[in-house]
């Protein structure tokens, strides 16, 4: 149980570390998207900055009349857009949308009119950011800012300039989120503005999870999520540009960020495997020695059951012997009182021998049990008409014990049917014993004899076997035979 509880507790600790690790990789991928996403912000504030001030200068160098030929303005939009970042386009179109002035070498006749970053303007917008665009003019993913030009009161077209989306290749480098990392920005309708590394095209993010709960609840956050572009797993950043209508967003691969959480399971996985194989080592050696201990307690089990058989068999062979001693006596000439005592005090011992092998009791008996079984075999050997009444105590007597109290139990119940009840007379005995503590126990036997004088009283072989087994048993003796007979004796004779 102990092992068990252990490797309980070994399990509860790994499970709370790993949680731990999984909860720390993400605080830190999160951590990580964020500061990038203001890294991502503060290049969309400058690009939109940078961009607004360019058209600006655009419009004043074109003055009244912006129809061509004016060499000077187009140097001078070249002069316009030079401090921009990556490589950027200038273009000047009339209120019919075509290009009228171009910073682009590779600039081609193409009507812009469907562009909604000329179309808005048309309609009467100052300014527009475009989504992302594919260039009709080399296939490149790029995005615009524009600015209406108005002449006279009214549109006279637009001037517009272009950024190739690979502008956000030095961010995307620069904020280092790992592989499969992005770093985007959209317009606040969910319009899909620049992503690095590349999109497949255009995309309207407006029903996306990030304006559909995100925006509408905080400008700025984090969220994890599977991208509407590639389906990857991503933890993604998303921050407000203000004043500027756009949302800035880098986002962090989410397997990649949680690598080092990946490394502790395996560190875990190790531990627990090790934990596991110790626990199943530890569980077949304690079933060894719990088999080896059983096998042990069965063959010391066998080895009591075996000395309990000898010592039972011991037992009935001295009882036996004690029953052929006792045969003996009977058959010498001897006077019938000394037979008689000899074999009472004989049947007395045989009456503990036979109640160790009977009752399996190789250590202590009942003294209970003990004095009844004397008791019941002198009155049945003597015939005679008393009745016994028993108060003992459930007191264990050692076998050390026994044998004295057997005596003289014997030894007073003796005197007390050849002396107590002359003429055949009716009687009544009592017997107690009680425990006094300490291992000692008070014998009290009584009857409602005739009496004697202790005084008066020879004393002779019973009285010295009393005296020798009260002192044997440590123990102090009185009789009083003023009514009837009373043995009083404080003995010790209690197993502790």
């Amino acid at each position: 149980m102990i092992i068990l509880a252990m490797f309980v507790s070994l399990l509860l600790m790994l499970g709370l570390w790993v949680t731990t690790s999984y909860r720390d990789a993400v605080r830190r991928t999160e951590e990580r998207a964020i500061a990038a996403s203001k890294i991502v912000a503060s290049n969309v504030s400058l690009l939109n900055s940078l961009a607004r001030q360019a058209l600006q200068r655009i419009d004043e160098t074109l003055g009244e009349n912006i129809v061509p030929p004016a060499s000077a303005k187009v140097r001078n939009i070249n002069e316009a857009v030079a401090d921009l970042p990556g490589q950027v386009k200038a273009y000047v179109v009339d209120e019919s949308g075509l290009t009228l002035y171009s910073t682009d070498p590779m600039v081609k006749p193409i009507s812009i009119v469907d562009r909604p970053y000329f179309s808005e303007l048309a309609k009467g917008a100052r300014q527009h950011v475009s989504s992302l665009l594919i260039s009709r003019l080399n296939g490149e993913q790029i995005f615009a800012f524009s600015r209406r030009l108005e002449r006279n009161g009214r549109f006279a077209g637009a001037a517009v300039v272009s950024f190739e989306v690979k502008v956000l290749a030095d961010v995307w480098e620069a904020v280092d989120l790992g592989p499969n990392s992005t770093v985007s920005f959209a317009r606040a309708d969910g319009q899909l503005v620049a992503r690095y590394p590349l999109a497949d095209g255009p995309l309207d993010m407006s029903k996306y999870v990030l304006f559909t709960e995100y925006i509408p609840k905080a400008d700025a956050g984090t969220y994890e999520a599977i991208s509407p572009l590639d389906s990857a797993h991503r933890i993604v950043a998303y921050r407000t540009v203000g004043g500027t209508g756009l949302i800035a967003l880098a986002s962090a691969d989410y397997d990649f960020g949680i690598q080092r959480f990946w490394r502790d399971v395996t560190v875990a996985i190790s531990v627990l495997i090790l934990a596991s194989v110790s626990l199943l080592a530890a569980g077949q050696w304690i079933r060894y020695l719990r088999q080896r201990e059983a096998a042990q307690a069965q063959l010391l089990r066998n080895a009591l059951a075996d000395n309990q058989l000898l010592l039972r068999e011991i037992h009935h062979r001295v009882k036996n012997n004690l029953q052929a001693v006792q045969s003996i006596i009977q058959m010498q000439r001897l006077a019938p009182e000394i037979q008689q005592s000899l074999t009472n005090r004989i049947s007395s011992m045989v009456a503990v021998h036979e109640q160790i092998y009977r009752r399996d009791e190789f250590s202590r008996l009942c003294a209970r049990d003990l004095m009844t079984s004397v008791a019941e075999k002198l009155i049945f050997a003597y015939g005679a008409p008393v009745t016994v009444d028993y108060d003992i105590d459930d007191l264990a007597v050692s076998t050390d014990n026994a044998t004295p109290l057997a005596l003289l139990t014997s030894e007073l119940l003796t005197n007390i049917l050849k002396y107590a009840f002359p003429d055949g007379r009716a009687g009544r005995i009592s017997i107690a014993l009680k425990g006094a503590g300490e291992r000692r126990a008070r014998l009290v036997v009584h009857d409602d004899g005739i009496g004697f004088d202790p005084q008066a009283i020879k004393q002779g072989m019973g009285s010295r076997l009393i005296r020798g087994v009260v002192s044997q048993l440590n123990g102090t003796h009185s009789f009083d035979g003023s009514n009837g007979t009373t043995f009083t004796a404080d003995l010790e004779i209690v197993e502790p």
